[in-house]
């Protein structure tokens, strides 16, 4: 049985095949926003099967899976690795034009050079056994497979309490010449935030990451200042590991132009003192956190990125059984274009605002989202970015519409392009997804007649698009 995956996968121009394979496949990736374990790059983890290195942790293939009825132990309980397996295996054929199809095919494509087969239960145990005994040889290691991609440069997401001792190690290591990716911390403070302080549960979770914040920053968090003198710390500590990457994650952004540090400041007494506080408070408290945390942005060149617009956690039942982030997360409607305009606005007329990536969950918000942030574009090529298609829109329409997106309400020839976002260290084939994408695209218009039929042009353009302007942009 012939596989679906080729050369010319997605391609279905002669002008977008020459767009890919000469100007874009294989080129370097610079994955700027991922969730890779960075304990597992530093220790160069090794995986006993395809399953450890597949389904841990890939909320994906759960959702698929229980929509299909499959019980929660070959899903996340106590059944074999195999059994998981097999079970998502005999899923795999069912999940005909979801996102998962094509993902599935390209990283059995690369890197297990499977081909020449489609997952199933009658061809489980043949793609199982190929998968794991390339995993026990050279190159399958996390680090082999990240070389393996052509990765230059990968920015995982970190907390400020985090000490980064295995960034440090990373660090000492790319100094010496014994491992050739960078891979760099990116501060992501949202637990900072008290928004989740509303309940007395909330508020005694709040303190204890505080204590926790306060003995990596090496400083009793007891006041406002201490808060932020302790982000600013660890800000400064993620510098000096060559961070230049913040993150920030909202369900809907919100953001109050009024706050004032006096009144924020009161909030926060009563709240290391024991007690709830009030939404209003918490939000008062956040605005002014975030605000100080894109002025520390700005002030190092940093890069701030913003992810709005998801529900998590919505099973109950699911949260208790399994915990936070098991596949049970949506996408959030409201509106938030208002606040966010006056986040921005305030510090744009502070001279304080740093290069922005807005990413957005709900594609209703794609082009109301991109024509705010081009209000603020300044003094660097790009500065306001239009995020790459992220989690539910992480597809190929959704791809296709971020391109649009970003094409009629920015630049397109600026985009800094893909990134995983992904914890899997097989998600590297979403950059080829995206390149192929992105080349049919261009190469379709450049045959009908809408763009010129320039491929020196149009394939510097991609080029660009693949890896040249992250490589601008971030200033690693």
């Amino acid at each position: 049985m012939s596989g679906l995956y080729h050369p010319d996968f997605l391609l279905r121009t002669e002008a977008a095949r020459r767009l890919y394979h000469e100007y874009a496949e294989g080129k370097p990736i610079i994955d700027y926003h991922c969730h890779l374990p960075v304990k597992e790059i530093a220790e160069d983890r090794r995986f006993d099967n395809l399953a450890q290195i597949w389904l841990g942790g890939d909320h994906y293939k759960w959702r698929a899976m229980r929509s299909c009825g499959v019980p929660e132990r070959f899903i996340t309980g106590d059944s074999s690795d195999w059994e998981k397996f097999l079970a998502w295996s005999r899923v795999f054929p069912k999940t005909i034009r979801h996102p998962l199809f094509h993902w599935t095919i390209l990283e059995l494509a690369n890197p297990f050079g499977i081909t020449d087969r489609y997952l199933g239960g009658d061809t489980a145990e043949s793609i199982w056994n190929r998968c794991n005994e390339l995993l026990a040889g050279d190159g399958f290691s996390a680090r082999g497979l990240m070389t393996r991609m052509n990765v230059k440069v990968v920015c995982t997401t970190d907390d400020p309490a985090d000490r980064l001792e295995a960034h440090r190690r990373l660090a000492e290591e790319y100094e010496k010449g014994l491992f050739g990716i960078r891979v760099l911390p990116t501060f992501r403070p949202d637990k900072a935030l008290p928004l989740g302080a509303v309940t007395e549960d909330g508020a005694r979770a709040y303190q204890a990451y505080l204590e926790k914040l306060g003995r990596t920053a090496d400083r009793s968090i007891r006041s406002l200042d201490d808060l932020l003198d302790a982000l600013a710390a660890r800000h400064e500590a993620f510098h000096r590991l060559g961070g230049r990457l913040a993150d920030h994650g909202f369900a809907l952004f919100d953001f109050d132009e009024n706050a004032s540090f006096e009144r924020a400041g009161s909030a926060f007494a009563s709240l290391v003192g024991g007690g709830a506080i009030s939404p209003e408070e918490a939000r008062v408290i956040s605005s002014i956190v975030l605000l100080r945390c894109a002025r520390l942005h700005a002030q190092r060149r940093w890069t701030m990125q913003l992810h709005i617009g998801a529900i998590r956690d919505n099973s109950t039942r699911v949260y208790r059984a399994v915990g936070p982030d098991a596949g049970c997360d949506s996408i959030l409607d409201g509106a938030y274009m208002r606040p966010l305009s006056r986040f921005l606005d305030r510090l744009d007329g502070e001279d304080a605002l740093p290069k922005t990536i807005v990413y957005n969950l709900n594609p209703a918000s794609n082009y109301p989202l991109a024509s705010m942030i081009a209000n603020f574009s300044r003094d660097f090529p790009g500065k306001m970015q239009y995020g790459a298609a992220w989690w539910f829109l992480d597809q190929f329409d959704g791809m296709r519409r971020q391109l649009e997106t970003v094409s009629t309400m920015g630049l397109l020839s600026l985009f800094v392009g893909m990134l995983t976002d992904s914890r899997s260290f097989l998600s590297y084939t979403r950059h080829e997804y995206f390149r192929r994408i992105l080349c049919d695209l261009l190469g379709r218009e450049m045959e009908e007649g809408l763009l010129p039929n320039d491929f020196d042009w149009i394939g510097s353009i991609v080029e660009d698009i693949a890896h040249r302007n992250a490589e601008n942009y971030f200033g690693f």
